[in-house]
């Protein structure tokens, strides 16, 4: 995909050059694939915390006893949570594509379905990978 320039999308620059780099061998060519590694790996890792703290934030607001469950249930926990509330889903979609830009949106809006699938995957996947992470995000904090 070529990149946007500053008239296109001001804050293009800025926003690519936020997002930690991510190796990978691609085609040319404005695939999903490619997609995946150029736009979504970097900016998952880019909003990683930003991520754990908002499925942190849906599993107490939802009072999932998230902190007495053994490491296999808190994964289960977190994927149930994140396959089946909208509302957690689409929070986390909005925090990943809000750092697209206006280019890698219009192709993100020609495969929405896809590219959601794709990043919702991932982000279980990091979820599930960071799971001390997100029970240290539920844990109170003291006075």
């Amino acid at each position: 995909m070529p990149s946007a320039t500053p008239i296109d999308d001001p804050h293009a620059t800025a926003r690519l050059a936020l997002r930690p780099t991510v190796e990978a061998t691609l085609s040319a060519e404005p695939t999903a694939a490619n997609f995946l590694h150029r736009t979504l790996r970097p900016v998952l890792k880019l909003q990683h915390e930003h991520v754990l703290a908002t499925v942190a934030d849906f599993l107490s607001d939802h009072h999932v006893p998230f902190l007495l469950a053994h490491r296999t249930e808190q994964q289960r926990l977190i994927g149930e949570l994140l396959g089946r509330n909208t509302k957690l889903r689409y929070t986390i979609v909005g925090l990943i594509t809000g750092q697209f830009t206006r280019e890698e949106y219009t192709f993100y809006r020609a495969h929405r379905s896809e590219l959601n699938r794709r990043i919702l995957e991932l982000a279980v996947q990091r979820a599930h990978d960071s799971t001390e992470a997100i029970a240290h995000y539920t844990t109170p904090a003291g006075p």
